[in-house]
């Protein structure tokens, strides 16, 4: 399909159908029956249809979405954030590992009493100095864990006794506790120690994992499906299904026609005809609900592959500027979106306390652009419609994941977009893992990228913090870096006083916007699909996954066991310390 020319159906219409659907019906709305009659044998399977595959299950080395809904399931957390996203202090934080945890009196210290009946899936209890082993393994430099920058006002851990965890802290934060809780994936000491850490990632710990949580790990076949199984007497309380498997469809625009067929109970994110196929489906219903994701173009400051040169088009700020001033991000978001999504504002999302959608970005002005390129020296010299300078064509390549529909449909429009001020923007359109791989090598000139943000707006310096600067350039894959906003991330992070905090943040965000070492292009509105059959629950703003173990199904809705996919040589179900097969 000629995504220049062809339009999405009407949305506006659709649009106020979603919010009286919304109005009416809510997300906890339960299946209609219909399905097969009583599973015989336990509470049922969910199945999620996902475009792409996990790239680890391991907590310190997943970066990438489905990584990260995996191994919430498998493994707790010390306590999790409230419902409100409230980030600042411990008010209405819910236990998890830990039952209780005491503040020292100058702040610097916080002792965690863990509950004495959790377990790793494999029986072993779960000891303080799991704790303090998975500080270590996150903060290893070795490890180049995407939860590292979380971690860096952490001083030490300290293990008074077999249940008590210490944890010290280099300085007294606002966000210390939610910062703390949301970057620590407690891992299991005694099946990761002896793992070299520079091995971590092609380890079979990586990819067949042992948690802690309400979900055990089943097996993972690459590329086709992840299945888990219910840790029946799990310390928190047994899930309401029995399995939950994630379905990988590599043709993301086939998911809605299995959500409809039944194949899926799941479909996280709809939009245009496939949006409209659920709408009108008897067997699946819209669920529109909020969300932490944003998208955005991220520019290689560097040569790409060799962090040392500065890139020889985009290391020039100007030459980003004019892209920025060539970027009509209102007709992408129109285009792909319609109403179902916000034009990007800077490196935020709406649901973050610090959110300002006011502060001033590079607006769309296509003249502007020319002028700006030619007074840089980038001119068409031979009249074939893309500028030269130096004998160097105004030649970049995008980079973008072909499991993201969105930003398959934005990449032609923003192509089209820069070839009109005499930009060539080769298209390379990437499985998920050669993209993931490619950006984080810096073997990239722009890379449309995606974000799913912590509630925190401290987690915008592993974006665009300085590399090297504390705790911040682990997810940096442009080498941005500028001492000011450095300066800025550091004071509105130890300020206790919140309005001089989003003062702060807002210098910061006008500053990177200046610098445009990104361009943000928008921040979705978001519809899934969900079978009828499926009780979800209110779903919570940082992932509708997070209460996944307590989603059910109505007994006349539960699938027969002789239809749910998974692998047919498992074995029982055991409640705990069976033999997990491993992953081939």
């Amino acid at each position: 399909m000629n995504m220049l020319r062809d339009r999405l159906l009407p949305w506006r219409p659709l649009a106020r159908v979603l919010q009286a659907l919304l109005a009416l019906t809510g997300v906890a709305a339960c299946g209609d029956g219909g399905r097969a009659a009583a599973d015989r044998n336990g509470r049922g399977t969910i199945i999620i249809g996902v475009a792409a595959d996990a790239d680890f299950l391991l907590p310190a080395v997943v970066g990438q979405l489905v990584g990260k809904q995996v191994f919430d399931q498998i493994y707790d957390p010390l306590a999790v954030a409230p419902a409100s996203l409230r980030t600042v202090g411990d008010a209405g934080f819910e236990p998890r590992l830990a039952t209780s945890w005491t503040w020292s009196p100058d702040s610097l210290s916080i002792a965690f009493a863990l509950d004495p009946r959790a377990r790793w899936h494999d029986g072993i209890p779960v000891r303080s100095t799991d704790v303090r082993f998975s500080v270590s393994l996150i903060k290893d430099p070795v490890v180049l864990s995407s939860l590292a920058g979380g971690l860096s006002n952490v001083d030490s851990v300290s293990t008074p006794d077999s249940l008590t965890a210490v944890v010290w802290f280099a300085r007294r934060t606002p966000e210390q506790f939610f910062v703390l809780v949301n970057s620590l994936a407690v891992m299991p000491e005694h099946l990761l120690s002896a793992v070299p850490r520079d091995a971590l990632r092609e380890s079979e710990a990586s990819r067949h994992p042992v948690g802690s949580g309400r979900f055990r790990f089943r097996r993972w076949v690459r590329g086709a499906r992840i299945e888990l199984v219910a840790d029946t007497a799990n310390y928190r309380g047994r899930p309401g299904v029995d399995h939950v498997v994630w379905s990988v469809s590599p043709d993301p625009t086939s998911l809605w026609a299995r959500l409809v067929a039944g194949e899926v109970d799941l479909v996280e994110v709809l939009m245009g005809e496939s949006l409209q196929n659920v709408i009108a489906s008897t067997t699946a219903r819209v669920v529109p609900y909020n969300s932490l994701d944003y998208a955005y173009l991220t520019f290689n400051l560097s040569a790409p592959g060799n962090p040392r040169r500065a890139h020889p088009i985009l290391g020039d700020q100007g030459v980003r500027r004019a892209l920025a001033m060539a970027t009509d991000r209102a007709t992408i978001v129109r285009n792909v979106f319609d109403t179902l999504a916000f034009v990007g504002s800077g490196p935020f999302v709406r649901a973050q306390w610090t959110a300002d959608t006011s502060v001033a970005t590079v607006g769309f002005d296509r003249e502007g652009a020319q002028a700006l390129l030619d007074s840089l020296g980038w001119r068409d010299t031979n009249g074939d419609g893309i500028r030269e300078k130096g004998g160097r064509p105004l030649a970049l390549s995008l980079l973008y994941p072909s499991s993201s529909n969105a930003r398959r449909r934005s990449a032609p429009l923003l192509q089209a977009q820069w070839k009109a001020v005499g930009v060539d923007l080769r298209l390379e359109d990437m499985e998920v893992n050669t993209y993931t791989a490619q950006r984080s090598g810096g073997k990239f000139d722009v890379a449309f990228d995606g974000s799913h943000a912590d509630p925190s707006p401290a987690e915008i310096r592993q974006n665009w913090g300085s590399k090297g600067h504390e705790g911040a350039g682990t997810a940096n894959f442009g080498g941005y870096a500028n001492p000011k906003v450095d300066a800025l991330f550091d004071s509105a992070l130890t300020t206790f006083d919140t309005e001089r905090s989003r003062l702060l943040y807002r210098r910061a965000y006008e500053q990177i916007n200046a610098d445009v070492p990104a361009i943000f292009l928008y921040e979705p509105r978001l519809v899934a699909g969900l079978s009828r059959r499926i009780n979800a629950g209110t779903w919570r703003n940082d992932g509708w996954w997070t209460t996944l173990a307590d989603w059910t199904i109505a007994p006349a809705d539960r699938i027969p066991r002789d239809r749910i996919p998974l692998s047919a040589d498992l074995g029982p179900d055991s409640s705990r310390g069976d033999s997990v097969g491993a992953s081939k």
